[in-house]
């Protein structure tokens, strides 16, 4: 699946009218923040990680409320295909928790990444091959797009890279906690797919 032309996450201009694509350039920008809060220290990788940390927040909304949704309806065994899924979710979710409370100078900090990196990345596989795919198969164009419409709704809510013009870490965090942007994110899904919260 080559078309490695990746925009950045949040931006307007890609032209993601297919869900599993844009999901797919969001595991992508995922896996590439991670590289960058690895490669970096101070500063840098404080910033590097919220925004890791917010694009993560926003994915997985974006998937509770678009994909498992669709998945528990369409796929064969989509009930239990959807409980993996949230159990990985889960684990991941605990990993971040404990990374919250650390700084990212603690030594504490890079094992925890780890171990958050490999849980995502095995999330994210699992994904792919057990949501993804059967999604694009049992779906036509037309709904590919609403979901991704969706998606991006969510999407926005997350740059990966700094606003123009916002140069702290603390002006690029006025977005808020991590909760408060999951249920923004959520509604902004809801109001895109027509949904009432």
């Amino acid at each position: 699946m080559s078309d490695l032309e990746t925009p950045q996450a949040g931006d307007d201009r890609a032209r993601d009218t297919d869900v599993v694509a844009l999901l797919m350039r969001q595991h992508g920008d995922i896996r590439n923040l991670f590289d960058e809060v690895e490669a970096s220290t101070g500063e840098e990788r404080r910033d590097a990680f919220r925004r890791l940390v917010r694009l993560l927040a926003v994915h997985e909304t974006a998937e509770e409320e678009v994909v498992h949704p669709f998945a528990r309806r369409a796929l064969p065994g989509g009930e239990q295909v959807v409980e993996d899924r949230l159990a990985e979710e889960r684990a991941a979710k605990e990993t971040l928790s404990a990374l919250d409370d650390l700084d990212t100078d603690d030594p504490k900090f890079m094992p925890q990444l780890m171990k958050l990196r490999k849980d995502v990345q095995e999330h994210a596989r699992a994904e792919e091959r057990y949501e993804f795919i059967h999604i694009r198969r049992s779906s036509d164009a037309a709904n590919l797009a609403a979901m991704a419409t969706a998606v991006k709704a969510a999407e926005a809510m997350a740059p990966t890279r700094p606003h123009p013009g916002v140069e702290s870490a603390a002006a690029n965090m006025a977005l808020g906690p991590v909760a408060a942007l999951a249920d923004r994110a959520r509604d902004a899904v809801r109001k895109a797919m027509g949904k009432n919260g």
